[in-house]
């Protein structure tokens, strides 16, 4: 249940998000919404001056970041509970908002009501998840059903710098090794990790934190 007045601001980028969300929250009297913004820069210029309580923010804003705009609202107001809300339903994007410091993880999909019940658990410093988020959230993924791979020192190096961007021929003249070693390391790389290919595997390194 709220309590008090919350202050509530809104980050998306479709007016038609914004405007369906400021009629909703009209009806909710504990809720003040204090702004809502299209891009990040904004919204954090707002921060800087004004408490916002509670932030939805859309993680898929043109040439923006929401993650990053996530972690600087946090850096800048500690105690502003940030609510991502998004149509990306992918776990591993789930948890990297988390990381980032969000307090929840909200579908666009989810019902008013529910909508409210979230910003309350936010609004009490809990974390929270609209129904259909939760259930990704129980489901383990793929790669977690498979395990975390063991790396030798060797391949954790070569895996560094394959997420750099660097060649093969550039990985061998750093490591003073030949070139075939590091294509046979790729390769083992790619058998651990279970993936079809790079892209695939600093993908999935990512998620696991080795990278």
């Amino acid at each position: 249940m709220l309590t008090g007045n919350v202050k509530l601001a809104i980050v998306d980028d479709h007016p038609i998000v914004l405007e369906g969300l400021q009629r909703l929250i009209a009806h909710v009297p504990e809720i003040t919404m204090v702004g809502t913004f299209t891009e990040g820069a904004p919204l954090l210029d707002y921060i800087r001056t004004n408490q916002v309580d509670i932030l939805l923010l859309d993680i898929s804003l043109p040439g923006e970041n929401g993650m990053e705009i996530c972690k600087e609202v946090k850096r800048i107001s500690p105690q502003t509970q940030v609510l991502a809300l998004s149509n990306h339903a992918e776990r591993s994007m789930i948890l990297q908002m988390l990381q980032h410091g969000a307090t929840g993880y909200l579908l666009k999909n989810i019902a008013p009501g529910e909508l409210v019940a979230c910003i309350a658990e936010a609004q009490q410093g809990l974390l929270t998840f609209s129904k259909a988020a939760k259930e990704i959230m129980a489901r383990p993924s793929s790669v977690e059903l498979k395990g975390i791979p063991q790396l030798t020192k060797r391949e954790k190096e070569i895996l560094h710098w394959i997420a750099e961007g660097r060649t093969t021929p550039q990985i061998a003249e750093q490591l003073n090794v030949s070139p075939l070693t590091v294509e046979t390391h790729r390769r083992n790389l790619i058998q651990k990790f279970a993936v079809p290919n790079v892209a695939a595997l600093i993908k999935v390194a990512a998620q696991q934190g080795f990278i």
